[in-house]
């Protein structure tokens, strides 16, 4: 949407007028560059390649210089400048690793000039001199730039950055020599182009390809570089090493930066992916940007300023097939749209929270507690005049501390460094886990590992002392106990109303299993006469297809001689206990006149004698496996782990999640995943506990958390001799010829861990370092230097 502001800016009597507007191109744009006068744009494209003059209400096109009936690949543009002192003078870098330069005074359709073809691939960018007419200067995806003589008809200089691919170069406009270059590395070099042997200063600017810069029209050495690690960085050539003095996060890759004329701050971007907006950023507020201008619908490809001295129009094209001029008055003010509260817990517990100074003002007057080690613990900041922003935001700052001691986070530091996450079996995970949460006061942690291990292990892990459950006061049983009481507790005369009838004559031997032992007591015709006061066991089993029935067993009365019979094993499966309430005297009664059951059809009984009391048990074994699967539980450990982590205990979440895996992953989305595993990383990376935030890394069961250490992980090194880049071929320098990683005590090639002293970056094996500085703190090669190892 056009916006109708309109500026009118007094350029050394000259005035620019002009408001916000756009055209729409043939084809996407690649690159835009400004005549000198600042009244023409030329657009470049891969099937665009035109002038468009710039008027008060609307562009309007002068010059295609596509012309020619067949179509070449010179006219496919990468890049194309305007020169700044002659301004009938273009070039332009093609695809196809041509440079062609156009003069714009020559009378025929064709202007093309001159063309280069000394490049083997892409052109990524083309820089004429700030202050010499005939010479220009290309980088390419070749890894190769060339300093070109417009008088000539070929290049007078090669430069190798020994890199892969050349980004962009600039020439400085303070330093007549220097000009600098940025590679897909990360490398930002700075080279003389009277030396093209070697570049004068290489230093590492990015954590990847560093795709733009620009030298800052006022301060000599201030060189801004942009990459694809979202960040746009100032680096201060003035000193010895270059000196990061600001840096700006953006949210996207940032494909080219501009300063902004008048504004020793100010510097615009537009991000290669994406991002379609254009961002003006004042370096010394790096996370909110000045001005943001929102009309391009497509990715931004080119910027620039309209007038090296008017910092009011700003001029870009984009793939979106549009040619746009904005005016810096009718740009966004993102700093209006955010919020303007701020809340944050520290380290420690301690809580800050930061508001308008209107809301919290009245609080201004309150004391701080008792507690509280800083004073006061309300306090302003104080404005400084000359401080930048002054008059944009005032703001007060809450700082709630937490008591000494209260606050300690001793048992997460323990936690991390004891649990156990892999390497074990489940069930030893999960004790070895609920021991360590147990000796550190977390009952409630301990008895949830504990359950997790009941709900996923096997039960033939568990030992049968934890599962074998006591019956009556010396022993134990292999069968779960279903139900248990004692017989005093009953009504009087309940013994002879249960008495058995055994008078039919019949002969039966009971088989008693009274432990996992084998131990076998057999009972043959044990009558009992009515007011007997022998002590005997009732004993109430469950048989299979009949009802339960009750056994009076006399232990006294067995007969040793009687052949023993064991039934198998596998036919008393492990069950848990579960204690009934003991029935009423009603139910035995009903019971008692129930019909016997040979001692062929009974499974098993179990006997558990007592000195003078009588117990009344009901044992009962499954015929089927009541075992039910975890994935019954996945909803409840769900839940579970929802519940810890909105506690704020992501260290549990994370724990059983990474000792779970698979088991539980499924039921839990992916989103939700990646925050439990990036809150407890970042909670481990503020502790310095690094091992541990590895592990998990390693660990995680998140895609987007298992790449995190996989990042960053080439070490670009230079020889220790000539001082060039090592090639990834060996530990043979290409240029000097001669072994780099050597070690100083044994003076053999270095090929596995590598230690070196960063004071005279001498260095060797490991082993060997350490068992040299055990005797002798100065340096083993001999340069004098006291190397320290810890």
């Amino acid at each position: 949407m056009e916006k109708m502001s309109r500026v009118t800016t007094a350029l050394g009597g000259s005035a620019l007028t002009g408001r916000t507007m756009h055209c729409h191109l043939d084809a996407p744009a690649n690159a835009i560059s400004v005549c000198r006068d600042a009244a023409q744009v030329v657009v470049a494209g891969r099937s665009i390649f035109k002038i468009y003059a710039i008027e008060d209400e609307q562009f309007v096109e002068k010059l295609n210089l596509r012309v020619g009936r067949k179509p070449s690949l010179n006219l496919s543009c990468a890049d194309v400048v305007w020169h700044q002192m002659d301004e009938n003078l273009l070039a332009t870098a093609a695809t196809n690793g041509v440079v062609v330069t156009w003069n714009l005074g020559r009378p025929s359709r064709n202007k093309q000039d001159q063309l280069f073809t000394e490049h083997k691939r892409t052109v990524n960018k083309v820089c004429f001199h700030p202050t010499e007419a005939h010479v220009l200067l290309s980088g390419s995806q070749d890894g190769f730039m060339k300093c070109f003589d417009l008088r000539r008809k070929d290049s007078v200089s090669t430069f190798s950055g020994q890199s892969e691919s050349v980004r962009d170069v600039q020439f400085s406009i303070r330093d007549y020599f220097t000009f600098a270059s940025t590679f897909e590395n990360g490398n930002v070099q700075l080279w003389d182009i009277r030396r093209p042997d070697r570049c004068e200063r290489m230093f590492t600017a990015h954590n990847g390809p560093v795709f733009c810069c620009d030298w800052h029209p006022e301060d000599r050495g201030w060189l801004a570089t942009g990459g694809r690690d979202k960040m746009v960085k100032v680096w201060d050539m003035t000193t010895h090493r270059a000196k990061e003095v600001h840096c700006v996060q953006t949210i996207a890759s940032v494909a080219r930066v501009k300063w902004r004329p008048e504004c020793r701050h100010h510097l615009a971007t537009c991000s290669m992916m994406v991002d379609h907006n254009i961002y003006v950023w004042d370096v010394r507020r790096p996370f909110v940007p000045a001005a943001m201008f929102e009309e391009h619908r497509d990715v931004t490809t080119g910027i620039a300023w309209r007038h090296p001295h008017d910092p009011s129009f700003l001029l870009s094209g984009s793939k979106d097939s549009t040619l746009c001029q904005h005016l810096f008055r009718d740009a966004s003010q993102p700093v209006e749209r955010a919020n303007p509260e701020g809340l944050c817990y520290g380290l420690f517990g301690d809580l800050a929270f930061a508001a308008k100074e209107s809301l919290v003002s009245t609080e201004s007057g309150r004391k701080p507690y008792a507690g509280d080690r800083r004073h006061p613990i309300f306090f302003k900041r104080k404005l400084d005049p000359a401080e930048p922003f002054v008059g944009l935001a005032s703001s007060a700052l809450s700082v709630f501390e937490m008591e000494p001691g209260s606050g300690s986070m001793s048992w997460f530091v323990d936690t991390a460094e004891r649990y156990a996450l892999a390497g074990r079996p489940l069930a030893e995970l999960c004790d070895h886990n609920a021991k360590v949460a147990r000796e550190l006061g977390r009952n409630q942690v301990a008895q949830t590992w504990t359950m997790l291990r009941v709900i996923y292990s096997s039960p033939g892990l568990a030992s049968a002392a934890s599962l074998n459950h006591s019956v009556g006061k010396g022993s134990s049983c292999g069968l779960p106990l279903m139900n248990s009481f004692n017989l005093k507790d009953m009504a009087p005369g309940l013994g002879s109303e249960t008495r058995l009838d055994r008078s039919k004559g019949d002969t039966r031997s009971d088989t008693v299993l009274l432990d996992s032992s084998t131990t076998l007591i057999t009972n043959e015709d044990n009558e009992e006469t009515e007011g007997s006061d022998v002590p005997a066991d009732y004993l109430l089993g469950d048989v299979e297809g009949e009802e339960d029935e009750l056994y009076l067993l006399d232990p006294e009365h067995a007969h040793p001689e009687e052949p023993e019979y064991v039934l198998p094993q596998e036919a008393f499966p492990l069950r848990h206990e579960i204690v009934d309430t003991p029935p009423g005297p009603e139910h035995l009664q009903d019971k008692a006149d129930s019909p016997h059951v040979s001692g062929s059809e009974a499974d098993a009984a179990s006997l558990a004698p007592v000195d003078s009391s009588f117990s009344l048990i009901s044992v009962s074994h499954a015929l089927y496996d009541t075992r039910l699967p975890p994935d019954f539980f996945s909803a409840l450990v769900c839940d579970m782990l929802r519940f810890y982590a909105e506690q704020g205990d992501v260290q549990m979440a994370v724990s059983v999640l990474i000792v779970l895996g698979e088991r539980v992953r499924k039921d839990i989305d992916e989103q939700t995943q990646e925050h439990w595993y990036t809150s407890y990383i970042d909670l481990l990376q503020r502790f310095c506990l690094w091992n541990v935030s590895n592990q998990v890394v390693k660990l995680s069961t998140s895609r987007a958390i298992s790449c995190l250490n996989q990042a960053s992980t080439t070490l670009h090194v230079n020889c220790s001799h000539c001082k060039r880049p090592m090639s990834s071929r060996g530990w043979v320098c290409d240029r000097c010829h001669r072994c780099a990683s050597m070690c100083a005590v044994c003076h053999h090639v270095v090929k596995g861990l590598f230690v070196w002293c960063q004071g005279c970056s001498h260095g060797g094996h490991l082993q060997h370092i350490m068992k040299w500085l055990e005797g002798s703190s100065h340096c083993p090669a001999g340069c004098g230097h006291l190397c320290e190892y810890s």
